[in-house]
């Protein structure tokens, strides 16, 4: 955990951090890091420090790593469960790590969208707000990740390239039953209204939410911190 510690000097590792910002653009695996890393930029301690080299040896370790575009894949956008490959869907992963930082108790939310069967879009980021539940948590996570399906269905139109409404996987049911119930719970009314476009696509048939096991949760990758057997694991299949 990066707790507190002795104060630094933020020139001295900002253009280190900055870097790893902008690798996080092409390494997938470190999203969740970096964006740990990141929220500590405005008083960065000696443990802070410690963080960012051991993700700099660990960029050392696995330079051999990269993604995997396979010819043919298709040009369908969906979600898919990961002992399955689809090749001609858009695929994508949604969690959320709820209350998980110990500071101010706000959620990190991540996805996966997979064209086919590569990864084509992935992000690790904290909710702007804090969440009263897990449902709420993930909820929102499915909402920033359908509001970049839809930006890339309308890409992928704009390219030519005619899809079927994508699939969304995601490991709560709450949330997941949440998303095409018409009913409005009591349970549920802290929900900011604005998350409820997703429910709108749903209805419009523009896109399929579906449950997933946590053990099949790509996106876990993206939100949380895991032993180093499950982080290999999950890396291997993004």
């Amino acid at each position: 955990m990066l707790l507190a510690g002795k104060k630094m000097n933020c020139n001295e590792v900002d253009e280190v951090v900055n870097n790893l910002v902008s690798r996080d653009a092409n390494c997938k695996d470190i999203a969740f890091v970096v964006n740990k890393v990141c929220q500590f930029m405005h008083a960065l301690a000696e443990n802070h420090w410690v963080a960012v080299k051991r993700i700099l040896r660990y960029l050392k370790g696995t330079a051999h790593l990269g993604l995997l575009f396979r010819h043919g894949s298709g040009p369908r956008l969906q979600a898919f469960s990961d002992s399955q490959w689809q090749q001609d869907v858009i695929q994508a992963y949604s969690d959320s790590d709820w209350a998980g930082c110990p500071f101010d108790r706000r959620s990190t939310g991540g996805y996966a969208i997979y064209l086919g069967s590569n990864l084509i879009s992935w992000a690790a980021r904290k909710q702007r707000i804090v969440s009263r539940s897990s449902t709420e948590s993930e909820y929102k996570a499915i909402a920033d990740t359908v509001a970049e399906l839809i930006w890339l269905r309308s890409l992928l139109r704009e390219l030519g390239l005619v899809n079927h409404s994508p699939t969304l996987w995601c490991d709560n049911l709450g949330a997941t039953y949440l998303s095409a119930n018409p009913v409005f719970h009591a349970h549920t009314k802290h929900v900011e209204v604005d998350y409820h476009f997703v429910r709108e696509q749903v209805t419009q048939g523009k896109l399929n939410v579906k449950f997933i096991t946590t053990n099949d949760q790509i996106a876990d990758v993206f939100t949380k911190p895991l032993s180093s057997q499950r982080f290999e694991f999950l890396r291997s299949k993004l």
